[in-house]
């Protein structure tokens, strides 16, 4: 049971740590779209925590870190 629980840590750390960051194009697109979606700075603020609340952020800085980030690292592409 041990030898398996520490193939499984030594397993997830080697995939965890490769160290790409990525650039978070989802995420920032996100970020970047909120800021300018009306041209009341009180609007965007209740979007902004709305999607906080509905977790529309954190989706998609999900999405982004586990898929999109992974398919550039993998693919190749900066």
């Amino acid at each position: 049971m041990k030898k398996a629980f520490l193939a499984a840590s030594l397993l997830g750390l080697g995939l965890f740590s490769t160290g790409c960051l990525g650039p978070n194009k989802l995420f920032n697109d996100l970020h970047d779209w909120n800021e300018t979606v009306t041209d009341n700075e009180w609007a965007n603020e209740a979007v902004f925590l709305a999607f906080h609340i509905i977790p529309v952020y954190g989706v998609a800085y999900l999405i982004d870190i586990v898929v999109l980030n992974s398919i550039e690292f993998w693919g190749g592409n900066d």
